[in-house]
């Protein structure tokens, strides 16, 4: 991590990464650059749906290869880029056949490296193969939740699922939140965990900073009046008031409780549900 000497009060806690050092320096490729219109997080209708968003530098989005339709041919890795829609970072992958990808890169994956997609691959990292050929105890990241259906799961920084058994056609994966679930031995993983693994441990310092990555200020519950917020009201600074946390929609919330859907159509892969709060510390 880089610090800063204290020359302000914000500088004194601020961390960023050794960009310089991580990355190699690169321009963006071009025919993989993208327009992407920012809208606030309102919809079309122009009401806000996803609080906290809007502002920010100006972005340009990179097209990120998660089908990885290019098998059995390999691909040398000419770049490592900064991708500002994502906390992974991103290599530009040159294929055998003249074909430019961005992939995300693995730990220990770097400029010059190679990788392959293919069924009979080695188990190296940034190597692509079904669920069913990869042995329990293996990391992976990039994976599907159907088959062929493009790498959904595990692609954020420092991250990585372990394959902890295989039975009746089903590969058991337990995920960074804990849960295990049962995939299809025929859907797609990459080899290794997700590089970029000090992320977490950036500290942002000031207000400023994050209004440059585009989010807003949050506002608490309880500094609210009780028309806005269930936690609101109050003379002072008052408890919540309520046995549970509430959303500003009355919804459960906060650590320890359960707010997945009863009956969502993917309880029957669930082989363990997730550990929330403390017991997940233990």
């Amino acid at each position: 991590m880089k610090s800063y000497k204290p020359t302000t009060k914000s500088r004194r806690h601020m961390t960023t990464l050794p960009y310089k050092e991580l990355l190699s320096g690169d321009s963006p490729h071009k025919p993989l650059l993208a327009k992407k219109k920012r809208r606030g997080g309102r919809n079309a209708f122009g009401r806000i749906t996803t609080r906290h968003q809007g502002g920010g530098h100006k972005r340009r989005l990179r097209e990120i290869d998660f089908t990885y339709d290019k098998k059995n041919i390999p691909a040398k890795i000419e770049t490592v880029e900064y991708d500002p829609f994502r906390s992974a970072f991103i290599a530009r992958a040159l294929y055998r056949d003249g074909a430019r990808r961005y992939v995300i890169v693995p730990k220990e994956v770097g400029v010059g490296s190679t990788f392959i997609v293919s069924e009979n691959a080695p188990l190296t990292p940034g190597n692509r193969l079904p669920l069913g050929k990869i042995p329990v105890g293996t990391f992976v990241y990039n994976i599907e939740i159907a088959p062929l259906s493009g790498a959904s799961l595990v692609r954020s920084a420092g991250t990585f699922a372990e394959v902890v058994a295989h039975d009746a056609g089903y590969a058991q994966i337990k995920l960074p939140s804990t849960e295990i679930r049962k995939i299809s031995d025929l859907a797609w993983a990459s080899v290794g965990a997700v590089g970029n693994e000090e992320y977490n441990l950036v500290i942002i310092g000031k207000a400023g900073r994050s209004r440059w990555m585009g989010i807003r200020p949050t506002v608490r519950g309880t500094a609210m009046n009780p028309v806005d917020h269930p936690h609101g009201g109050g003379e002072g600074k008052q408890g919540r008031g309520l046995r549970r946390a509430k959303t500003k929609w009355g919804k459960p919330s906060g650590k320890g409780q359960k707010t997945r859907t009863p009956k969502k159509y993917s309880n029957v892969f669930i082989v363990s549900r997730r550990k929330v709060g403390k017991k997940r510390k233990g």
